[in-house]
């Protein structure tokens, strides 16, 4: 399958929302936490068990666009996107049929291997080519896209809660749930995979309405790029960010509903849901709005702010937050506009400093740590909580060491943020172009000699 090239007057406009029909879709998996009571009833489960899907798909999420980017950048975003609805799909379809047997092994399998290699190729589909599409504004195109990754739950969430309030909330509903889900987003997905297209190869200057130029500035390949200490440590900066972010996200629903357990104002299942809807509301806002901002006052700044302002967040919930309602959801609320922002933020901030190359291979070996904190986050959130519940715990006790572990790797984060410096020109492509045919050129001369 070849890249589909757009035709002559081809509005880069219609790209945006190619990309947000595959986003929307795969960014079900931030919903994940609404089926994890369910399945901890219908099949025996704890916490820590039920978060085993999850953690496999964003572990397949961040090895699958590692191994898959170079080829993505080769095969162009249609194929990608086939390939993600596809697997997708499919993962749910397996997941299903484990619900429907009580085979959790069959879960883990189509949601967490098959589905997440759904999600890490769907993920970094469109971003090499909104990036070359929108070179002017990188940060809010690729904010657009990722929007949707991080606004899929706001969709999936209250979805989810009526569909296993109509079919049931046993083994058998939670099966129909995942059927319906599977082939809802299948032909979802499909709309993206007919509408996505590349730009025209150009050499001429960017057209006045903002159309694609030739690639300016340094430019990284892939390969190179690992070998700079700037792409290691944009590494760290993610991997905390989102490890700070997804331990919450990924038990939110039970979280706030253990929170409140024991105050006068309890958090009902329905409530919980919904809170899960405002985590992903914010997750969506910030990657649009704060990438969009990054354009403004450059991605370092934006990460200072990430980092810095996140880790205050979780110390007022660590302090205050289970006193006060209105306050434990605004922290968590900022901490998940700063989760998606940075997500939406790490394909500029790449193209800053490594160029539009291979930025799409690039971000996809990044993703790896994406990966780390898929395991990390939930393992410290449902290690911990399952601890202190042994203990005899309960209520907000059970997350106290947690929110602390979360401040101190936003802390870590920051301070690699602030190490990131200019790649050194010797990494460049040209460099590195010039100083392979170095040896040639000797060898040449020593033979002319």
């Amino acid at each position: 399958m070849s890249p589909p090239i757009a035709p002559v007057g081809w509005s880069r406009w219609l790209v945006p929302p190619a990309a947000l029909s595959v986003h929307l879709s795969i960014g079900q998996a931030y919903a994940w936490s609404v089926f994890k009571p369910p399945l901890e009833d219908a099949l025996g489960l704890s916490g820590t068990q039920s978060a085993l899907p999850f953690q496999l798909g964003i572990v397949m999420l961040g090895l699958s666009a590692a191994f898959g980017g170079t080829l993505v950048e080769r095969r162009g975003p249609r194929w990608a996107m086939t390939v993600a609805l596809v697997c997708f799909s499919s993962g749910f379809l397996l997941s299903a049929l484990g619900a429907a047997t009580q085979q959790f092994w069959l879960i883990v399998l189509g949601y967490g291997f098959v589905g997440g290699i759904g999600l890490g190729i769907g993920y970094i589909s469109p971003v090499s080519t909104l990036i070359k599409w929108f070179p002017d504004r990188p940060g809010m195109a690729t904010g657009i896209a990722i929007m949707g990754f991080g606004g899929g739950a706001l969709i999936a969430s209250p979805w989810s809660a009526q569909m296993l309030e109509s079919f049931g909330s046993d083994s058998k509903g939670i099966a129909l749930a995942f059927l319906v889900h599977g082939l809802s987003y299948a032909v979802f997905m499909l709309l993206g995979v007919l509408l996505v297209r590349v730009p025209r190869p150009r050499t001429e200057e960017q057209r006045a309405d903002g159309g694609p130029a030739t690639a300016a500035g340094p430019q990284v390949s892939a390969r190179q790029a690992l070998r700079t200490p700037q792409f290691w440590l944009l590494w760290v900066v993610l991997c905390m960010n989102v490890t700070a972010g997804i331990g919450i996200l990924e038990k939110a629903a039970p979280m706030i509903t253990d929170f409140f357990a024991d105050t006068s104002t309890p958090v009902s299942v329905t409530a919980a849901a919904g809170f899960v809807a405002l985590l992903s509301a914010a997750n969506m806002a910030g990657r649009i709005g704060w990438s969009s901002t990054s354009d403004l006052i450059g991605r370092k700044n934006i990460y200072r702010v990430y980092l810095g302002a996140g880790t205050l967040m979780y110390a007022l919930i660590a302090l205050v937050g289970d006193s006060s309602k209105p306050l434990f959801v605004l922290c968590a609320l900022v901490i998940l506009s700063f989760y998606g922002g940075g997500f939406a933020t790490i394909p500029a901030y790449l193209k800053d400093l490594f160029g539009t190359y291979q930025v799409g291979a690039i971000h996809g070996r990044l993703l790896t740590a994406w990966s780390t904190a898929g395991v990390l986050g939930p393992l410290i959130v449902n290690w911990i909580a399952d601890r202190q519940e042994e203990a005899g715990k309960g209520g907000a006790d059970l997350y106290g060491t947690s929110l602390l572990i979360m401040m101190g790797l936003l802390v870590i984060g920051f301070v690699a943020n602030e190490l990131v410096r200019p790649v050194h020109p010797s990494h460049h492509l040209g460099a590195v172009t010039a100083q392979k045919g170095a040896p040639d050129v000797r060898q040449q001369q020593s033979e002319s000699a």
